[in-house]
Order: structure tokens, then sequence, then C-alpha cells
């Protein structure tokens, strides 16, 4: 049967070259490769082409068994022998596959013996479900060869799980039964179902707008804490651990490890309870988040990795608000977990080396910011110092200043307390004499005009008297009797007014003189105790005319008179003016 090419849009080239088509480049069309079935190409035959074409007829007519040596005799309740039964389904089977047929199957179980591959292989539908199963085998004269390219090409293993486009001859044995015999493995399309199945994943996660959540996530500025969840006891863990418990020792960074299987069956969701529990917990003993999940494992084969393609494991990393950090230990290819995470490294090696280069350069920088500050400190101590010595010459030159200023205006401050002190003194003296004069004055007068008032009153007294008796004794002679006794009465009380009026006077004149006199020794005592060389040095001078009199008033200093002034260290002679 020739190639049959396909009519497939751009879209679908990926899905179809998955299934196994290749590209004509003369013809610029997909086709199926000769010997291959048609039926998984059914959505791109072109119209009228039978999509259960293939290779093998699907239907076997047993040819008539005709070995002599063989025959049977049906006759009776006799029939043919099993082993002639079979023999003759092998025989079928033969002629209906004389070569190998393109078959899509799945490894179910694996096993070698004696450098033969014995492998149990199978179909599933799309919800698991097995639809046929069978056992096939690969020859030890072509395990080499295959598996070898394989390998080579794939970078995978074959391993339970492992999807295969291989070309397999039917073969029945009467004693071993139906099996596949396998001579031929397509790589492509092994290497195509991973990469389609993590095309799915990767289009989901993108269609739900959380592909890249984990990526945009702010990278770690340091370490200190960090969850590892990686397989117990694995090769990749130890070379990890060699660097990370150094840093764990010296406090640097503290680890914390979460185990859990990276291969077979469920290994996803093992991980992925894994992280969830140890997350859970860490947040129970912890008030601050770890700043990185790292997730790592050592080298393996392709399909190792391959459990690792899981759509639920890829959505936890993806909603996970911390940065996650993956060290497969696949140099060739990656994984979905290493697309979605924050950083993906190729080993796990390298991903203590990237921790450790963090912490040297954030170490670095906190050294070499140490050092600015200490310069900064260093220069901005030494700008102090030099501020505060200027200000400390600032302030004992202006304190200097206002030393000498509050001394010259204490000075002057003296100066004028002495001034108003003489002036007072002065000022004293003059209305202490002034006062004197006064006294004595008001005391002559009050003298005087006692002496003037004392007789006349009594004079007065006297002629009224007479008057009133000699008035009564013409009047009434009478009367003369009590006129007279009047009189007396009238005579005595006038003399007991007189000699009243006379003794009030003679006190008010005597108090008046004694405290004038009283005010006169006192001021005489302030000025004799003053003496007249205190005086003259308190700033005082004396006036004396030309006789040597001192004068007191500027009535007693005549317009153009000569006069002398004594001060405390000599005398000056001097002319008067005009009064002002």
């Amino acid at each position: 049967m020739a190639i049959t090419f396909l009519t497939v849009s751009f879209k679908d080239k990926d899905a179809a070259k998955a299934l196994g088509a290749r590209w004509d480049n003369a013809q610029r069309q997909w086709f199926v490769p000769e010997g291959r079935e048609l039926s998984p190409f059914s959505q791109w035959l072109p119209a009228g082409l039978d999509a259960g074409l293939s290779l093998a007829p699907t239907s076997i007519e047993l040819a008539p068994f005709t070995n002599s040596s063989a025959s049977l005799s049906v006759s009776g309740k006799k029939g043919v022998s099993l082993s002639q039964l079979l023999a003759g389904v092998s025989q079928a089977v033969a002629q209906a596959y004389r070569a190998g047929v393109w078959t899509l199957v799945e490894v179910v179980e694996l096993r070698a013996k004696n450098g033969h591959v014995f492998i149990g292989v199978s179909e599933r539908d799309a919800h698991g479900s097995v639809l046929a199963k069978t056992s096939a085998v690969i020859w030890q004269s072509t395990a080499n060869t295959i598996l070898s390219e394989f390998e080579r090409t794939t970078g995978a293993q074959l391993a339970p799980g492992i999807k295969l486009l291989v070309r397999a001859r039917p073969v029945f044995k009467p004693l071993h039964g139906f099996t596949l015999e396998i001579d031929a493995i397509d790589s492509e399309y092994t290497l195509g179902d991973l990469e389609a199945r993590k095309r799915e994943i990767r289009e989901r996660l993108q269609a739900e707008g959380v592909f890249a959540a984990n990526k945009m996530l702010p990278a770690p500025w340091d370490f200190s804490a960090v969850l590892v969840v990686a397989p117990e006891g694995g090769a990749g863990l130890g070379d990890f651990q060699a660097e990370a418990n150094r840093l764990d020792k010296f406090g640097v960074c503290r680890f914390t490890y979460a185990y859990s299987r990276f291969q077979g069956e469920g290994a996803a969701k093992a991980i992925c309870d894994a992280l969830q529990a140890e997350m859970k917990a860490w947040n129970s003993r912890n008030a601050m988040p770890p700043d990185a999940v790292v997730i790592i494992r050592g080298g393996g084969a392709v399909n190792d990795m391959a459990w690792l393609n899981d759509y639920d494991l890829a959505r936890y990393i993806c909603d996970l608000p911390i940065p996650v950090w993956t060290g497969i230990g696949h140099e060739r290819d990656n994984t979905v977990l290493d697309e979605v995470a924050h950083t993906r490294f190729d080993t796990p090696s390298k991903v203590i080396a990237g921790i450790e280069k963090l912490i040297s350069s954030r170490v670095f920088e906190t050294q070499a910011n140490f050092e600015q500050i200490a310069n900064l400190a260093a220069r901005a101590t030494q700008s102090a110092r030099a501020m505060v010595g200027t200000l400390d010459m600032t302030v004992k030159v202006e304190a200097l200043r206002h030393l000498a200023q509050g001394k010259q205006e204490a000075v002057e401050l003296l100066s004028g307390i002495r001034m108003d002190a003489m002036q007072g003194i002065r000022s004293a003296s003059e209305q202490s004499r002034d006062a004197l004069q006064w006294v004595k004055s008001e005391a002559a007068t009050l003298l005087a005009q006692a002496k003037r008032d004392v007789p006349a009153f009594w004079g007065q007294i006297s002629s009224d008297a007479k008057h009133a008796l000699q008035t009564i004794s013409v009047q009434s002679e009478v009367l003369m009797g009590n006129v007279l006794e009047r009189a007396q009465r009238d005579a005595m009380q006038a003399r007991q007014t007189a000699d009243d009026a006379l003794d009030v006077v003679s006190t008010t004149a005597r108090l008046l003189v004694r405290e004038g006199a009283t005010r006169s020794e006192a001021l005489m005592r302030e000025i004799a105790g003053q003496g007249l060389e205190k005086t003259l040095n308190r700033g005082f001078a004396i006036v004396r005319n030309q006789g040597g009199a001192p004068l007191t008033r500027a009535a007693q200093a005549t317009e153009d008179a000569a006069i002398e002034i004594q001060f405390s260290d000599g005398r000056v002679s001097a002319v008067t003016g005009k009064q002002l």
C-alpha cells in the first residue's frame, strides 16, 4: 500500500505529527507512512477514503489444514486436537500478518531476561478503562539496536506508563499463545505524545490565566528559610544537602524538607499532598512564610520526568504565593513544573548554588553598604568636629564680646547710679535747708503772732468786762448783786478761756519748734556725717564768692561776679553769667 496524504490544517499539524504523520516537502502536505493504520487519522483523510483500510485485513479466512501426517478423522464424536487447532490459528495469523503493523500501545509492565525484553501492553479509553491488552516481546537480536536508538533519540527509557508507536507482528504459538513481536519503535511519536500532554496542560493553565502567576511573584531578596520537596534518599537531594547543611549549620539559612516519591502512578498527587501538608505545618509554626519552595530530584529518563507533567500539581504551583525554584535534574528537556515555576535550574546542585550566590551577593552588598555608611559617618564626624570647633570659637568670641559689653554697660549704669545718688543727696540737702528755714520762719511767725494775739485778747476781754459792768450798773442797781456775781463768773470764764488759748498756742509753738529742731538736727547730723571731703568725692562742689562765703542759692550769685568752685581735687575760679 502506498503512502496516504492527509488534509491537515495548520492548527492540527502538531496533533497529526504526534500520531505519526510525516511532512512531504515536495508535495507540501502531511502523509501517513506506508504500513501504518489510517484509523487514527480519520479526521484528515481525503473524502471517499475508508478509514478502516490498513495494511492487514480486518477479517481472516482460515486456510484448510492439509498436513497428511496430521489428518484427523472427524467421524463419530471425535474432533481436531488442540495442537492442530492452535497450529491452524498460528498458520492463519502468520498468513494474515506477514509483516509488522504500526500499532499504538501503552506499556503496562516490563521485564528483561537473557537479553530479551518482555512487555505487557494495553489500550485505554479517555476515562482510563482498558479496551485491549496483550503481551509483546523484543527479541535480543533487535532489542539492543532499537532500544538504544529510542533512548538516544527521546532520552526516555521503556517503563510502565509510557506510550509507544511500535511496529509489531502478531504471532500465535500453540505453547505460548498470542504475542506481538516488536521490531521497531517510532521515537517521534513518544516525543510527540509527551509534548502533547505538556501542551494540553500548558494551554489549560494559560486559558485560566494562571500560567505565569508564580513567575510574576517578586524574586526572593534574600534567603533565611527554604522549604524543600524531594524524594527521600535521592542522589540529587544528597548533592543539595551537602551545601545546604553548611548554610544551616552556621545559621545563614534554615532548610525544612518534605519527602515524596517523584515517579510512578500517583507521584504528582503525592508531591502535591506532601507540599500542602508541610505548608500547613509551616504556617502553624512560623509567623512568616518561607522565602521560597524548592522542588528537586536527581536526573532520570524523560518518561520518569513525565510523571511531573500533571495539571493539578502545576495548578497548585501556579496558585502558590511563594516563589518556586525547580531543579528536576533534566538538562535536555523540561517539565510543566519547570515552565510554571518562578525559576528553573537544571540540577539540584545548581539550585543550591543559586541560593548561595544570592546570599553571597547580599553579604557583599551589606559589606559595601556598611563601608559606605562608615565612610559617611567618618566624614560626618569630621565635619561635625570642624563645625563644633568653629562654633566653640564663635561662642568664645561672642562671650568675650558680650562680657565686655556687659562690663561697659555695668560701668555706665554704676556711673549713672552714682550721678543719680549725688543729685539725690544734693537735692535732699537743698530741701533740708529749705525745710529748716521754713520751720524756723513759721516758728518765729507763730511765736510773734501768739505774742500779739494774747495781749490783744486780754485787753479786749478786760474792756468788754468793764463795759458790761458799767452797763449793768447803770441799768439796774437792783440786780447789782446778781450782775456782779455773773460778771465775776464771766470774768473767771474769760480768764480761763484766755489761759486755755494761751496754753494751746504755747503748746503748738513748742511742738513746731521741737519738730523743726529735731529735723534740723537730723539733717545737720546727716550733712555732718557726710563730711566735706566725702561729699566732694561723691561729685559735689562748693561755690564761694570773692569773700570765701558759700553760695547756696542762685540769687546770691550776681551777674559777672567772680566766684570760686571747690572740687575734691582742687579749686577753680569762674565768672557768673546771666541767670536762666
